[in-house]
C-alpha cells in the first residue's frame, strides 16, 4: 500500500464526495457521477485518476461505459496502522476507570 497516494487522495473534498457517491451506489458512470459533482466531465475525471491511483477505486468496462467501484482495502489498512491502536489504549483507559469508578 502506498500511504501517501491514498492520503493525497482523501485530502480533497471532491474525492472524498466522490467515495460517499460510490459508497451509496457502488458502480456507477462518469455521466452518474457527474450528477452528484458540480463540476465538468473532465475534473471528474481528474480526480477518478487520482482515485485509482490510490488503488480507492477500482473500474470495469461495461461496453462503452466505464463503471467505477469502491475499494475499501487501503481505508482499511489505514485504519489498521494509525487509528486501530490507538483505540485499543482508548478503550482499556475507559475499561479501567469503569473499574476505578465502580470500586471493583
Amino acid at each position: 500500500m502506498d500511504a501517501d497516494k491514498v492520503f493525497k487522495a482523501l485530502g480533497d473534498p471532491t474525492r472524498r464526495r466522490v467515495l460517499d457517491l460510490l459508497c451509496e451506489q457502488n458502480g456507477q458512470s462518469l455521466g452518474q457521477l457527474c450528477e452528484g459533482l458540480d463540476m465538468t466531465r473532465q475534473s471528474a475525471t481528474q480526480h477518478l485518476d487520482i482515485l485509482e491511483t490510490a488503488n480507492l477505486i477500482s473500474t470495469v468496462r461495461r461496453g462503452r461505459e466505464k463503471l467505477h467501484f469502491l475499494n475499501p482495502v487501503p481505508l482499511h489498512d489505514i485504519y489498521e496502522r494509525w487509528v486501530r491502536k490507538f483505540e485499543r489504549e482508548r478503550l482499556r483507559l475507559l475499561h479501567d476507570l469503569k473499574h476505578q469508578l465502580e470500586g471493583e
